[in-house]
């Protein structure tokens, strides 16, 4: 009953016993007063309950059980007396205890000008209150943007239902790889600052490739009307070029531990918070100092795992979040699953397609732990790992079956650390 009666209501608190007029709506009548709702206007009147006469052995409230508390005669032909003088119909009346009031959903004669009526009625000297029956909705997630439902990812990670607590707002991500496109429309104001350690080619900079699809998975503006939305759109993106691309129309690109070093230097230097490694390669002492460097100033770095599964790579070891490519999730301390197959994402240029690779998978990680630093920036690489793969769950099993890959769940990681949300 109270759930019905909070429909109506529509955000008041209901207490007591009720006895309407006429039955509850049910979920198809609440929905026929809210698909109409220029037709009904919510008014209430004074309603003072008053305690019944005493007797020996009672107090004011009676020790005889508690009275319910409903609407006084008073009350009644007071609402009586303002639907007889407006021509209104009740369609559902209740007394709130707390507000001492009694309250019904009004519904407007045929032909009646509903802000007119409202006013008139505001100035009642019956009326305590006079408002419309206004709408609200649960809190979800809607983009504009046209792509967003050809993102698999974005869709099996239900990042929408994370994005209702968080977008990464002001999160600090670095991309270490080769350049990105920074005048994509769909990385517009995304971009904090760059840095090229491989030369001086401003416009092969905006060419590249395999940057310029991480920037996309991770940051991708949301409803701009643009193209696909980032799994952390809130987040800002330090892209530091670090590898060169090997040809016009492939993602293929190399680095060394050299122009690798100065990268992971600057995104130190820039106090960002997260640095996305989608790269391999063999285990690098230099470079294996200068992540636990970052690690020690509280930095997080996510990487690729090693494609040979027991083969150290240069970004393995403790503290580094590894990702793989799909799969199922293995023993504590394996690698997460993300999405990683077809993937939709930015092109330079200001176009768009559809990659593979461990390298997106990465990417689909580094912008979940955008989501998860701005709900808590204090959280410990150990922390964010148990949480993503606490949330990991099976994608694209066939019901009542084991198959299928495995990935992290944006929406349930962030509900980890933000008890009130409730993914859908």
């Amino acid at each position: 009953m109270k759930a019905a009666l909070a429909m109506l209501l529509l955000g008041v608190a209901c207490c007591g016993c009720v006895s309407p007029r006429t039955p509850f709506p049910g979920v198809a009548g609440a929905q026929q007063l809210s698909e109409g709702r220029e037709r009904y206007v919510v008014a209430a009147v004074v309603n003072v309950d008053r305690p019944p006469p005493g007797h020996a052995g009672s107090s004011p409230r009676g020790y005889d059980g508690p009275s319910a508390y409903g609407a006084t005669p008073e009350a009644i032909r007071r609402l009586r007396g303002i639907e007889a003088d407006f021509g209104l119909r009740e369609v559902q009346a209740w007394p709130i205890r707390p507000l001492h009031m009694h309250c019904a959903v009004l519904q407007l004669p045929a032909g009646a000008d509903h802000d007119a009526v409202l006013e008139a009625l505001s100035r009642d000297r019956r009326v305590v209150l006079a408002q419309p029956l206004q709408g609200f909705e649960t809190r979800s997630a809607a983009y504009d943007d046209p792509y967003v439902d050809l993102q698999r990812g974005f869709r099996q990670m239900n990042v929408a239902g994370a994005h209702v607590a968080s977008r990464g707002e002001g999160v600090r991500v670095a991309i270490v790889d080769t350049g990105a496109d920074t005048g994509h429309p769909d990385l517009a104001g995304v971009i904090a600052q760059t840095g090229n350690f491989v030369d001086t080619d401003v416009d092969q900079f905006r060419r590249d490739r395999h940057g310029t699809e991480l920037a996309g998975i991770i940051s991708a503006v949301a409803n701009n009307r643009e193209g696909i939305v980032g799994i952390a759109p809130g987040a800002r993106l330090y892209v530091y070029k670090a590898c060169w691309q090997l040809q016009a129309q492939a993602d293929a690109a190399r680095c060394n531990s050299f122009t690798l070093a100065q990268a992971l230097t600057a995104a130190i230097d820039a106090r960002v918070q997260v640095v996305n490694l989608s790269l391999s390669g063999p285990a690098d002492p230099l470079l294996q100092q200068l992540i636990s460097a970052g690690r020690r100033r509280g930095i997080l770095f996510v990487a690729a795992a090693p494609s040979d599964a027991g083969v150290p790579g240069a970004f393995s070891g403790a503290g580094v979040i590894a990702v793989a490519n799909g799969g199922r999730q293995g023993e504590p301390g394996s690698p997460l699953r993300a999405p990683g197959n077809e993937i939709l994402t930015l092109l330079p240029g200001g176009h768009y397609d559809f990659a593979s690779g461990v390298s997106l998978a990465t990417a689909h990680v580094t912008g979940t732990v955008a989501l998860l630093l701005a709900r808590n920036p204090h959280l410990s690489a150990g922390t964010v790992y148990q949480v993503l793969r606490d949330s990991t769950s099976a994608v694209g099993a066939a019901p009542g079956t084991d198959g299928g890959d495995e990935s992290i769940n944006a929406c349930a990681a962030v509900t980890a650390v933000t008890p009130w949300l409730s993914c859908p």
